[in-house]
């Protein structure tokens, strides 16, 4: 039997690393495509890039996906790939949209030309939920997002949704709860607090400056996460789902125990700035997985305090060198 072959878009990124090794665990072949840029981070994929195949696309061109489709020929693709942090996501909407939202729609329609039985995997996000109707929040919980990034990915939901009916496209959707790592972007506030933990904790830093400590998240590890985009592409119908842990922390939590870690009292470090205080706030978030752990067997392995002692020892050692 010919080995199965997945495309990652976003395979730099810290969920696109980790869906990368999984994959190549299941004896999959693995494509990443890249952007034609003049910088280009690998530092996420190094380990496994000599077992990768690279390939230039972008999802502002539905041309080049199309050349990339036929070429590679994948029975698998996921799209990962995004202007993901909600903060630019106020500065750069116009950016965001193109890419967040209407890149599905070229990714899909690329797919629906090239070879619709590839089965197509969608990044959604609990941003999109924004500000809650109901808590927890389900598969069937009403949309209200709060930031350009949460109505793009909105948009890039419903035309998965809408490809999938209209074309009966093996397309689903992973509604996404936070998912963080030692491979989180800096710009995100969870590691933004165990890199300054560690600065601080080597001496090299006496201060972290954050915006709204009450803010709660539901906060899972990306590498539990990736397993769950698998797992919806092996059902036999496709479908959404919502991948969370059910349980929910504040940012003043997080810095308690990343400070705690270390032998710190948070409070003697953290300054809350008004700068990083988002136009239009997202209180609470915490979803209801049920239907993920009943229909794909699904559950997430590291808890919250593992995933931020982990996210601290990592920036430890990476200052250390």
């Amino acid at each position: 039997m010919a080995r199965k072959r997945a495309l990652i878009t976003g395979i730099t990124g810290q969920d696109g690393s980790y869906l990368a090794e999984f994959l190549l665990e299941q004896g999959y072949e693995v494509i990443g495509m890249i952007r034609r840029s003049s910088t280009v981070n690998f530092e996420r994929i190094r380990h496994i890039q000599d077992r990768i195949t690279l390939t230039p696309g972008d999802l502002l061109d539905e041309v080049s996906l199309i050349h990339m489709l036929r070429e590679h020929r994948p029975t698998e693709v996921y799209n990962l790939a995004a202007q993901s942090f909600v903060q630019t996501s106020f500065s750069q909407p116009v950016f965001t949209g193109e890419v967040t939202a209407l890149g599905v729609t070229r990714l899909l329609d690329a797919i629906r030309i090239v070879d619709p039985e590839i089965r197509f995997y969608q990044a959604s996000s609990s941003e999109m939920f924004g500000k809650v109707v109901e808590v927890p929040q389900r598969e069937t919980t009403p949309f209200y997002p709060r930031s350009p990034y949460g109505v793009a990915k909105v948009y890039g939901h419903w035309i998965t949704v809408n490809y999938r009916e209209s074309y009966g496209m093996h397309a689903s959707s992973g509604i996404l709860f936070n998912h963080e790592s030692p491979r989180r972007g800096l710009e995100f506030v969870t590691r933004k607090i165990s890199h300054g933990v560690a600065r601080i904790a080597l001496g090299l830093d006496n201060e972290l400056r954050l915006g709204n400590l009450d803010a709660q998240r539901d906060w899972g590890f990306a590498g539990d996460y990736v397993r769950a985009m698998w797992l919806m592409l092996q059902q036999d119908k496709p479908g959404d789902y919502v991948v969370a842990t059910g349980q929910t922390h504040s940012v003043r939590r997080f810095c308690e125990l990343a400070f705690g870690y270390v032998g710190l009292d948070y409070r003697k470090y953290v300054v809350v700035d008004e700068r990083f205080f988002r136009p239009a706030e997202v209180d609470l978030l915490v979803g209801d997985a049920s239907r993920a752990r009943e229909i794909l067997g699904w559950k997430p392995e590291v808890s919250f305090e593992q995933l931020v002692e982990m996210m601290v020892e990592a920036d430890i050692r990476m200052l250390r060198g």
